[in-house]
């Protein structure tokens, strides 16, 4: 398996793992990522893809979301979406995407990486709750224990304060979990 940065030949099969992984949520998690991408810069976040026998068989994203902290506002990024496609889920190219991921985020100016998601998961990696580092989390509909967090080199202690997402993330009503009931 490699590992490599997304090139523009690679957008319908990244279209099509984000489908497949996220099943009835998948056309709008693969707009969510078509949108995401437009923001991607050289400094400034992570399109990866996990290839297998020449086919794409996974995808990590990380963009620019910002930190409202009391000094100043704090470019930092958010891990979100990971995909990988049902037939190879378990298989470690998920945890490969995610440590790729982290491994050139740390060579970066980025401080912090947020994302929503299973804590079990993600604790391997060295994401712990974002409260413990007094982060606050972008809307009440996140549940605490999906609100994480990793430090990266740059990381400072007064970067503390409220994770404000990116506009798309908004525009796709993907930030937290929806009521049904509601």
């Amino acid at each position: 398996m490699q590992i490599r940065h997304e090139q523009p030949g690679d957008r319908e099969a990244v279209r099509d793992v984000i489908q497949r992984a996220f099943g009835d949520k998948g056309a709008t998690v693969a707009d969510l990522v078509d949108s995401l991408r437009e923001t991607l810069t050289a400094h400034g976040g992570l399109s990866l893809v996990a290839e297998r026998d020449g086919q794409v068989v996974g995808h990590a994203m990380t963009t620019r979301s910002l930190l409202d902290a009391p000094r100043r506002l704090v470019d930092v990024q958010v891990l979100s979406p990971l995909s990988v496609v049902p037939e190879q889920q378990r298989n470690g190219i998920g945890s490969a995407l995610v440590r790729r991921g982290l491994a050139l985020l740390a060579q970066s100016p980025a401080p912090l990486v947020f994302l929503q998601g299973d804590p079990a998961y993600y604790a391997r990696f060295g994401f712990t709750p974002g409260a413990d580092h007094d982060f606050r989390k972008p809307s009440l509909r996140v549940p605490d224990a999906a609100f994480q967090v990793f430090l990266l080199p740059a990381y400072q202690l007064w970067m503390t304060g409220t994770l404000v997402y990116a506009d798309a993330f908004w525009r796709y009503d993907a930030v937290g979990l929806r009521d049904p009931d509601a």
